[in-house]
């Protein structure tokens, strides 16, 4: 308290240095407070609908602590190691991110200053004008998003003590290296290597690490993957609805500032995903007869992940092209080359992570590389004379970075996600014991979703022993699932 009595967290000279733009502090915290939506409640109510009934409380609860799980090791040691000083090309420093001194600072990532070849500067490091707390933020709700969507693979048999110390090893080992090398200053962002807002530090790598775990968990008990059926679509639709909204907060908190590049990524963002949702439709209707609500919302979910690598360097007319063909060819590879390769059939992906965002994460950085206008990708990127291959120039060159930067992430992603889940398998077993599979909820967690009985089928009085209006008549369900097995 000061003199004249005013708390000095409302005088301008203690809590509102002349470096903070009062703006871009406010947007950024509620892009980030978005993007924590679309974990919590949005994947956690998703997850919690789109699985079939006996595992509703299972799934949900492991994306509600992988969230929790995330923050405290964010904030301990993986910021830094994202985006703190270089320790090597790949990984930043580990040290805490808890002190007031640094917490309440103006923000800075010190490595991503971009340097020409000779080494002389070509632009300065990133500060934003705002606290460094609002940065380790906004960044710890994508690396907990990051986690939640490789549980989307696991859902239904990962033992839940092995997720437990799967989360902190994978985000410590995985993503804190692409997180550096592409965004925080490592080799990738130096190489120039365009990822707007999380097409490979995210989604390529949760598409990728997602079905790798799967392969080690091992898959669901027969029944299950042979019948799966959503527990609550609206529920499910609700949690998409989420995802949709929060999109507006996790692109357009990609320029860490609210200034035109967000604007015109919100825009692309939405522009994309109406259209990838309309393409999946349309082609459930043309080939299988009938719209699927499930498909809709996988439509719209590849459409988010395609435009994200490039929502902010690519014009309107590319973000409705990317939006095509991220409703056609994530779909084919789900719908139709996944029922006739045998080791994808194999590999039991229970949401299809592989589909709706490794491919499509992959999709949209590939054309990033081609569709990228140079106009935009100056109001943004470290490298100079930045654009896609339609462009010409050096845009050949960069389609072949973005090509380059995929294939590391991938490889880095299958290769340490295959170590941590061996590394964990020699302590505890990955894979649920049969007899909890055979029960799910109630026997992993002694709580069930709902006082009904059943898992989508119509009351049997023979099965299920009781009267059904007893106990709240019957559950029938549609018997959708959201992967061909």
């Amino acid at each position: 308290m000061s003199a004249s009595g005013v708390p000095l967290a409302y005088q301008g000279s203690a809590s509102a240095p002349e470096w903070l733009n009062k703006g871009d502090n406010a947007w950024q915290l509620t892009a980030a407070t978005l993007v924590g939506l679309q974990s919590f409640p949005g994947l956690v109510v998703l997850y919690g609908g789109v699985v079939k009934k006996k595992w509703a409380v299972n799934s949900a609860f492991m994306a509600l602590y992988a969230f929790a799980a995330v923050w405290i090791c964010w904030v301990t040691w993986a910021y830094n190691m994202s985006f703190g000083d270089k320790l090597i090309p790949i990984w930043g420093k580990a040290r805490p991110a808890l002190n007031q001194g640094f917490l309440v600072g103006q923000a800075d990532l010190p490595a991503t200053g971009h340097y020409h070849a000779d080494g002389s500067p070509e632009t300065a490091a990133v500060e934003p004008l705002y606290p460094m707390a609002t940065v380790v933020y906004f960044q710890c709700v994508f690396a907990a998003i990051t986690l939640i969507l490789i549980a989307g693979s696991l859902l239904g048999r990962m033992s839940f003590l092995a997720w437990m110390i799967f989360v902190p090893l994978w985000l410590t080992f995985s993503y804190t290296i692409g997180a550096f090398s592409v965004w925080g200053g490592g080799f990738l962002f130096q190489w120039g290597v365009i990822d707007y807002c999380g097409g490979y530090v995210i989604h390529l790598s949760a598409g990728f690490a997602g079905f790798t775990a799967a392969y080690w968990v091992g898959p669901r008990a027969q029944k299950d993957r042979e019948r799966f059926p959503p527990n609550n679509i609206l529920f499910t639709l609700t949690g998409a609805g989420l995802l949709w909204m929060g999109w507006a907060g996790f692109n357009g908190g990609g320029p860490y500032a609210a200034n035109t590049v967000a604007s015109m990524s919100v825009v692309n963002t939405n522009i994309c995903t109406a259209m990838s949702l309309i393409v999946w439709t349309c082609l459930d209707v043309i080939f299988f007869g009938k719209p699927s609500v499930i498909g809709a919302v996988q439509g719209m979910i590849t459409g988010l992940v395609c435009i994200t690598p490039g929502a902010g360097v690519v014009q309107g007319w590319a973000a409705l092209v990317m939006g095509v063909l991220a409703g056609s060819i994530p779909w084919y590879t789900m719908m139709i080359l996944h029922k006739r390769s045998r080791f994808l059939k194999r590999v039991d992906d229970t949401l299809g992570v592989i589909h709706t965002h490794g491919v499509a994460g992959l999709l949209g950085g590939l054309l990033t590389g081609l569709l990228a206008d140079p106009t935009l990708c100056n109001l943004f990127l470290p490298v100079t004379n930045s654009r896609g291959a339609f462009y010409g120039g050096v845009g050949g060159a960069q389609f072949g970075k973005q090509l380059a930067g995929a294939l590391f992430v991938i490889g880095w992603n299958v290769a340490v996600t295959s170590i941590i889940c061996v590394s964990i398998n020699a302590v505890v077993p990955l894979r649920m014991p049969e007899e909890k599979l055979e029960v799910g909820d109630d026997a992993v967690h002694g709580e069930e979703a709902y006082a009904l009985w059943g898992d989508g089928e119509v009351y049997d009085s023979t099965k299920h022993g009781a009267d059904e209006t007893e106990h709240g008549g019957r559950a029938a369900v549609a018997p959708v699932t959201m992967t061909p097995n």
